[in-house]
């Protein structure tokens, strides 16, 4: 970089150069090449954890906070994912390349102080109440992505094995195995312990984190004591973790890790501080979290008793409480849900069905897109809407027992979208509306379609069991094994030519040939564009990254 670009100094930089150059500088940036040099250093952070040399995780953490392509890759993440066009308190977007690369410029930790977060409130699912979400403005969320950065790999090699939320690699689905396995067989464990913590990200204690976070703690504070602004009036923060920081996550990780650990020393050794197997299958203690959400399995209600004291006591020291009235035991036979999950026992064989609320949300969800934002829309862009509605919801639930959940959903649909078209057409026959709305495709009677496009049957969709991840497996050391994970991963997921673009690329984005993750944001890319005559097949498809596509076109129209 010039002498026009430094990165040091928020308070007085020098002058940057001007738009124009700043917007080619920024599609210039060789993003393999920056994925390849943060990757890199955070293999090292990884390996000095383990190693517990802490004073090398350290100096390594200052090397990529301040590296050129570690802020690069910072500021994509926070101009790319979904909070992109929602401002801070300041009302400013970095929606131009050339204000991206100011920020890349800009971002250091010398005499840096956070702006206040502008506090709104979200719905709860099924509650009256609502969550309250903290915005910060984009430098912080820039900064806050940056320092994610250097702590995710401790994040990672510190956490429990059992931890499945807000991970590299992990996903719901993994957890749901894990709890599989821990119940299934005639001998698992008849108790369960369903744990809600109180408000996790808004009471964890900042003394707390501020001595155990291995991270620059003058930073760390300014994140924590930022304070909010709600209705032009200024909050401080004395406890907790805004929900809608990029960092929070991994906070609120960190201060539940070492649950597992407390539960084994208590439950899996004997007095002589090693692991019996004797202990293990007395207690029957198995502990599985998702984020905040977690359950612990146990021999006897009594079992069950003393780990929640135990669990409330580990909490305790971290500024947090279970909440009583939905802190549970329940038998298996009773079962429980979680994750959208219901776990249930029949005549001793473990059923994993998706829950009611998740049955009612859809419901409601469909009923909204149909009669509610879609009752006006041409029927290729309400069939195009339900698409992505179904099959996300699909392939959320296709690895449990979820066949008569789908076939249900199939009926919900036809009744509401024979609503929407009678409403459309209230003086036509029901003979004239089913011939112009339902037509046979492939073999296949009564599908709601158009000449280009049709719904997708949920009754249709196979059920795969997922292949649950390797306990002791982290993202910066099994690296191939991450990689061939998410590339079968995607070959069960997908279908028809679909699956065949995956399997031709090798589950690799078509523009930078990173591996991709099917639950990543994707998008799939035409190399012959459909308005100049490029045609709908395996040929011209190509699945990419959704920010690699962002910044492709932005080099195409610069071209």
């Amino acid at each position: 970089m010039n002498g026009n670009c430094s990165t040091t100094g928020c308070k007085n930089p020098e002058r940057l150069p001007d738009a124009d150059r700043l917007a080619y500088q920024w599609k210039s940036i060789d993003w393999e090449k920056a994925e390849a040099e943060v990757n890199r250093l955070q293999a090292r952070i990884a390996k000095a954890t383990q190693e517990k040399k802490w004073n090398t995780v350290k100096r390594l953490q200052y090397l990529l906070t301040h590296s050129y392509y570690a802020k690069a890759l910072a500021v994509r993440k926070v101009t790319t994912n979904k909070g992109k066009n929602t401002p801070g308190v300041d009302r400013e977007l970095w929606s131009t390349p050339a204000s991206k690369m100011r920020g890349v410029l800009t971002l250091t930790d010398k005499g840096y102080k956070a702006k206040p977060l502008r506090r709104v409130f979200i719905e709860k699912k099924g509650k009256k109440a609502k969550r309250p979400l903290g915005i910060p403005c984009m430098y912080d969320r820039a900064m806050q992505a940056l320092y994610a950065l250097a702590l995710d790999p401790v994040s990672e090699t510190t956490a429990d094995g059992k931890s499945f939320g807000f991970r590299k690699g992990r996903c719901a689905q993994d957890a749901c195995e894990y709890i599989f396995t821990a119940l299934s067989r005639k001998v698992s464990p008849q108790w369960v312990l369903e744990g809600d913590i109180k408000g996790c990200f808004d009471h964890i204690s900042h003394d707390w984190l501020i001595e155990h976070i291995p991270m620059d703690k003058s930073v760390l504070k300014q994140f924590l004591k930022a304070g909010f602004i709600f209705q032009d009036e200024l909050f401080p923060t004395d406890e907790g973790t805004p929900q809608g920081g990029v960092i929070s996550p991994i906070l609120a990780n960190m201060t539940l890790d070492g649950m597992q650990k407390a539960l084994s020393d208590r439950f899996h050794t004997n007095r002589q501080g090693k692991v019996s197997l004797q202990y293990k299958n007395a207690h029957k203690i198995n502990l599985v979290r998702y984020a905040d959400d977690f359950i612990v399995t146990a021999a006897t209600r009594e079992i069950a008793e003393e780990a929640k004291e135990l669990i409330r006591d580990f909490l305790q020291t971290r500024g947090l409480e279970l909440s009583e009235g939905k802190t549970v035991i329940t038998h298996i036979d009773d079962g429980f849900d979680m994750l959208g999950w219901t776990f249930r026992k029949f005549k001793g064989k473990l059923i994993i069905k998706p829950s009611k609320k998740a049955l009612k949300a859809i419901k409601l969800a469909l009923h909204e897109t149909i009669l509610g934002r879609g009752k006006a829309w041409k029927q290729e862009d309400l069939i195009k809407k339900l698409n992505q509605q179904i099959r996300g919801w699909a392939n959320y639930h296709q690895s449990v027992c979820a066949s008569e959940a789908f076939t249900h959903i199939d009926y919900v649909l036809y009744e509401l979208l024979w609503r929407w078209a009678k409403r459309r057409q209230p003086q036509k026959s029901r003979e004239w509306i089913a011939s112009n709305y339902w037509h046979t495709k492939q073999n296949k009677n009564w599908v709601f379609s158009t000449e280009n496009s049709e719904l997708l049957c949920l009754s249709h969709v196979p059920i795969v069991r997922h292949t649950k991840i390797r306990m002791d497996a982290t993202p910066y050391f099994d690296t191939q094994y991450f990689t061939d994970r998410k590339f079968q991963h995607g070959m069960k997921r997908l279908s028809g030519r679909f699956k065949q673009v995956w399997k031709n690329q090798k589950g690799c984005c078509y523009h930078c040939g990173l591996p991709m993750d099917i639950s990543d944001e994707r998008e799939i890319f035409f190399k012959v564009p459909k308005a100049m005559g490029g045609k709908d097949e395996v040929r011209n498809m190509a699945y990419v990254h959704k920010y690699c596509q962002i910044t492709f076109l932005e080099r195409r129209a610069k071209a």
